[in-house]
Parts: structure tokens; C-alpha cells; sequence
């Protein structure tokens, strides 16, 4: 039986697909009646799972051709192999996610992202995208396009993507620095120059108390490290977000400098998780809104707090991709790292929830919700229409999308 990373979903799926070829893969996908693309099994819900072939792209994994201003990779590439190829050709991405070990596929169809008040989503690198239909053809879009927002964070309606070409600039360094015990009088009154104050900023917190436990900052020039940061003072060794967990896992931090790829993440590349012990959910809301939300959510501390391992708050700009959550505006979003005990998280959710939704908040597409808010996505019925002409008999439809994404209304 296969399952994803945290061991808390079984996929239903028969059979698994491991094609060495995109001309297998085609066959595959042309005489299938259902199948979906697995990717690295980071989702903590059932949106790779089919009740056909799920297909693995773990043999197409290579990077195809660098550009001046591109990087082009297969379908199955993972970002920890696509940041150790661009280390050595002095290139970078602009932003990656928490944990290096995600597909880039998978990281960019589902909206994934990092931080950063000028940083977009990780799928906001994207400039071609190539996938097979459900015909076994091949279709690719570029920066341009008519439909080609509605083709990048696909959400696996689409097809099966078999390569990728991203925006890359010139390498640069991060200094990554924490500070410990933010407190939220401090937030509330500094909220925006608090978030804003570097190039990607985390605030960690349990929900348990007047403060926020960790901030953790990444810039891209070095400062004298002040030893208090609003309130929040220097932590004197490094950090797991996690306060009582080993920091030997996590990105070197006591502002050393490093290369993007070894600070954007909170988690070393060498660190390679099997499995978890946590559950995982994230709201996504407009940034304008953050505050209200941040203090909606420490109302109901008192529910949260048992269940929960940590929290992190982190702001995602602004993009034109239509089923990302920040399209056209942008976003403050938070998540949720709950302990492994589902009964209680799915209780939890919709109380959660119903004190977020005065402030149009969205799920992460690939973690855990109770309702997906699809009706907020403006762009909804075009990309119905899109999933419609690229797979006209349901191929790649599954229990996931009838139930989160398209609404019986549509």
C-alpha cells in the first residue's frame, strides 16, 4: 500500500506507472481509463490519488537546458536537484519552499510557496509548461499565451506535466538570523514593518502565549544583527521552529552567510524525511487582513493550542495565476503543523475556519481543509473550461477535484 509523506493518507490507487520515457508515459496515459501523476507525496490530502494508475515521473527527473534567464527540467525534478545543478552554474531561483525535497511539478500545480513581501509563490517562476492530455498528446503553453495563467498551478486537472521552464537570476547569498519572543503588542502595533523588513520573513509561534516564539529573518545583505528585533531578543544558538526539537536539521542561521539554496529553506537538503509524525493545514488570506486574522485566530487559542505543534506566519505577493490563492493580491498566509491526531484536526478545522472566512481566506490546495472556498477564485469557471478541453472524458477527475475544486453549480 502506498501512502504519502506523512503517513496520513493511503492511496486507493491500483496500480503504480514508472515510465523512463515521455513517449511511454504518453502510452500510459492515452490507455488508462483514470490516472493521476503522484509527484513526491507532500500533499496531506487525496489530490494525487485516482481510482486508476497513479504514474511517477522519478525517471524523468533530469535537468534539460539552461538559458541566459531559464532553467528547463523534467516533470519528476525535485527542487533540492534543480538548486544543487544551478549552485554550480552560479544561477537561483527566487524563492524556495520550506523543505527543499518537493517537486517542482508538484510545488508549482498546487501553488506552494515561500515568504517574502515581493516574493510570488513558487509557480510564479514559470515561464513554458509542457504536459500530456488525456489523448496521450502533448500541449505546451508560454508566458503569453492566452490560457497559460490557467495552466501553471493546474492542480493535476489537466494532465501530467513532463517539463517545466522557470526564471532564474544570478546567484546572491542570505543572511538568516532568529530572534526569539516577539511580543504580540509589538506585532500588532508593527505588523507590516515587522514582515516586511527583509527578503523572506517566518514568525513561529504555539499560540499558548502573549508572544510569538521565533522570528526568523533572511536578507540578502548583512547588518550588524541587533540584538533585539521589537521586543524579540537574539537567540544564542540556532533554532528548530519546533523550540524543544534539535536546530541540527535546520538552515545555518547566527547570521552566516550562505548561498539562496542553503537559507531560503528552513530544512538542509541532507536532511530527507521518510515520514512525519504531523499533520499539516495553511490559510492563505489577503495581506490587508492579516492582523484581524492573526488575533481572530489567538481568540480560540485555547482550541488550537493542544493540538498543535507550531505555527507559521508568512506573506506570499501578489500574481495572475488563476487558481493560485494569491491571484491578483496579495497575501499573508498562515499554517497550522498539528499534532498526528486526526479526529480531533478535522473537528478543529471548521471552527477554524468559520472564524477565518470573514476574511476570504483559502486553503493550501495540498494540505488539510474542511471547505476549499473554491467559489473566491474568480478565475474558476475559465479554468473548468480549460480541465474540460484538455481532458474531455474525465481522465484525471477524481474524488479531490468533484469535491474541493468544482462545484456541482459550474
Amino acid at each position: 500500500m502506498r501512502s504519502n509523506w506523512a503517513a496520513n493518507y493511503t492511496y486507493t490507487a491500483a496500480n503504480l506507472c514508472t515510465p523512463k520515457s515521455v513517449e511511454e508515459l504518453q502510452e500510459i496515459v492515452a490507455g488508462s481509463t483514470k490516472i493521476k501523476a503522484l509527484g513526491k507525496r507532500h500533499s496531506f490530502n487525496d489530490i494525487a490519488d485516482t481510482e486508476g494508475n497513479q504514474v511517477s515521473l522519478e525517471h524523468l527527473s533530469r535537468v534539460l537546458e539552461l538559458g541566459g534567464n531559464t532553467v528547463t527540467v523534467e516533470g519528476g525534478a525535485t527542487y533540492g536537484h534543480l538548486c544543487a545543478f544551478l549552485a554550480g552554474e552560479h544561477r537561483a531561483l527566487h524563492n524556495l519552499a520550506s523543505l527543499p525535497h518537493v517537486s517542482v511539478a508538484g510545488a508549482c500545480a498546487t501553488a506552494t510557496h515561500g515568504s517574502g513581501v515581493r516574493n510570488g509563490n513558487l509557480a510564479t517562476a514559470v515561464r513554458a509548461i509542457e504536459w500530456v492530455k488525456a489523448d496521450g498528446n502533448l500541449i505546451s503553453m508560454k508566458v503569453g499565451d492566452p490560457e497559460f495563467e490557467g495552466a501553471v498551478v493546474s492542480l493535476g486537472a489537466l494532465g501530467v506535466v513532463t517539463k517545466l521552464t522557470l526564471s532564474v537570476s544570478p546567484e546572491f547569498q542570505i543572511w538568516q538570523r532568529v530572534y526569539d519572543r516577539l511580543p504580540i503588542h509589538e506585532l500588532t502595533a508593527n505588523l507590516d514593518e515587522i514582515l516586511g523588513c527583509a527578503y523572506s520573513v517566518s514568525l513561529f509561534t504555539d499560540w499558548r502565549t502573549d508572544w510569538l516564539n521565533q522570528v526568523w529573518i533572511k536578507d540578502t545583505s548583512r547588518d550588524k544583527a541587533s540584538p533585539r528585533f521589537f521586543g524579540a531578543v537574539a537567540a544564542p544558538i540556532h533554532r528548530h521552529p519546533i523550540g524543544d526539537l534539535s536546530p541540527e536539521n535546520c538552515t545555518p542561521q547566527m547570521n552566516e552567510p550562505g548561498l539562496w539554496h542553503d537559507r531560503l529553506p528552513h530544512f538542509k537538503q541532507s536532511h530527507t524525511p521518510s515520514s512525519s509524525e504531523e499533520l499539516q493545514s495553511e490559510y492563505l488570506l489577503p495581506r490587508e487582513h492579516a492582523l484581524e486574522a492573526i488575533l481572530a485566530i489567538d481568540s480560540i487559542r485555547e482550541q488550537i493550542a493542544p493540538h498543535l505543534q507550531i505555527s507559521e506566519i508568512r506573506t506570499v505577493a501578489a500574481d495572475d495565476l488563476w487558481m493560485s490563492p494569491c491571484y491578483q493580491q496579495d497575501c499573508v498566509a498562515i499554517h497550522f503543523t498539528w499534532k498526528k491526531d486526526w479526529p480531533s484536526v478535522r473537528a478543529l478545522l471548521p471552527v477554524l475556519e468559520s472564524h477565518l472566512a470573514q476574511f476570504r481566506a483559502k486553503p493550501h490546495w495540498g494540505k488539510l481543509f474542511h471547505e476549499s472556498q473554491s467559489r473566491l477564485y474568480p478565475r474558476l469557471a475559465d479554468f473548468k473550461g480549460l480541465a474540460k478541453r484538455c481532458d474531455p472524458v474525465g481522465k484525471f477527475m477524481n474524488s479531490y477535484l468533484r469535491r474541493s475544486v468544482f462545484p456541482a453549480r459550474l
